[in-house]
């Protein structure tokens, strides 16, 4: 049952959740001679990493997949980070484009073996785990933003978690008393139960004395957790955050790439969380591997997957399979890449996600909505 071919999609399309931004992903069908078929992601989100991820495979990487027993996946994962040695064995457009590879061929073994791909990783760690609507907002002033947010809670998810300085009418991240406001607003709004999360993101970046205030000033608020404060790299700064504020918990690790940048973070002590996107850090296998990592440090991980269907499926499997495993976020609004990829979207049920009991992923892609969405 050798993969046949590899076909390659990349795709663009409206974001509703982020105030109908064009974002980007790279979808990979992979298809054996029984005809059984996979999927897998690269989260691109940008047009020019777009083309290049899409024009790796072709040009290269599908070859090294082609022929091959999509049941010996993880030596082909091996051979796959063994081919980009000189252009991407430490993150970049390589890890893209394995990380598409590796997803589609752990769908399509979980799809040959008839089982889904968390019972692959070693079987079910959780009974279910908790949905977090993750979120960009749109209103403008505090008790709307507040309201939004609390509109989340209400519909049955169990955390909410807020990007700032996103754009929009919103204005967040850009002034200390405003953000305090809106924080203790929603905190108001949603509860002293409901869960929190606040990303200050790659638009921003904290320099150390503001971050200390700022999380000083939350405390009072009950945060989840602070995401992203500095620079990936900072990491002395995150020490200092750390020393400075140890009541407030820490994550970050979205725009990280692999086990080197995972073990010097996780090695460095300073967050309670990481954060890992399987359609970034080298598929399933380097999102599995490095939770088990980060398990024997005592971190948490957060699946941080917010493009299309595939890519939280896969997200949903590996977090089954771990123990330190934490929440699944979601986005709230309905959106091309969540419910009209796929035949059966993902959703939670009163705020708690359950494992997939389907083949593989878990999830059925509609193959003519990827052409619709498909750059030409």
């Amino acid at each position: 049952m050798p993969i046949k071919k590899v076909d390659v999609f990349p795709l663009g399309y409206p974001e509703p959740n982020d105030h109908d931004n064009t974002r980007f992903i790279v979808l990979v069908r992979l298809e054996t001679h029984d005809g059984f078929v996979g999927w897998g992601e690269s989260i691109t989100q940008f047009h020019p990493a777009t083309r290049a991820t899409a024009t790796l495979i072709e040009n290269g990487l599908a070859d090294v997949v082609i022929g091959r027993n999509p049941l010996e996946n993880e030596k082909i994962w091996h051979d796959l980070r063994r081919e980009v040695w000189w252009y991407g064995d430490t993150g970049g457009i390589a890890a893209f484009a394995i990380s598409a590879l590796d997803m589609a061929l752990w769908d399509v073994k979980g799809k040959i073996l008839g089982l889904p791909v968390y019972k692959l990783l070693g079987g079910k760690q959780h009974e279910k785990l908790p949905a977090c609507a993750t979120t960009h907002p749109r209103a403008r002033e505090i008790s709307a933003l507040a309201e939004e947010l609390a509109g989340h809670i209400a519909n049955g998810y169990q955390l909410v978690k807020v990007g700032l300085g996103r754009g929009g009418h919103s204005n967040l991240g850009y002034n200390a008393h405003r953000d305090v406001t809106f924080v203790k607003a929603v905190r108001e709004a949603i509860g002293p139960e409901a869960g929190f999360i606040v990303d200050v993101g790659s638009w921003l970046f904290w320099d150390l004395p503001y971050a200390v205030r700022m999380a000083q000033a939350f405390l009072p608020f009950n945060l989840t957790w602070l995401e992203d404060v500095f620079h990936p790299d900072n990491l002395q700064a995150y020490s200092c955050l750390r020393q400075a504020v140890p009541e407030m918990p820490l994550a970050l690790g979205e725009r990280f790439w692999n086990q080197n940048d995972y073990q010097r973070l996780l090695q460095a002590d300073i967050c309670d969380v990481i954060l890992i996107d399987p359609g970034r850090a080298e598929g399933v296998t380097g999102m599995h591997r490095l939770t088990q990592m980060a398990a024997l440090y005592h971190v948490r991980m957060d699946p941080h997957s917010w493009s299309s269907a595939v890519n939280t499926a896969a997200s949903i499997n590996v977090s089954f399979a771990n123990a330190n495993s934490n929440i699944i976020e979601l986005k709230p609004c309905e959106n091309p890449m969540q419910h009209e990829l796929v035949s059966n979207p993902i959703s939670h049920q009163n705020g708690w996600i359950y494992p997939p009991e389907g083949p593989g992923l878990g999830i059925d892609v509609v193959e003519d909505v990827v052409r619709k969405y498909q750059l030409r």
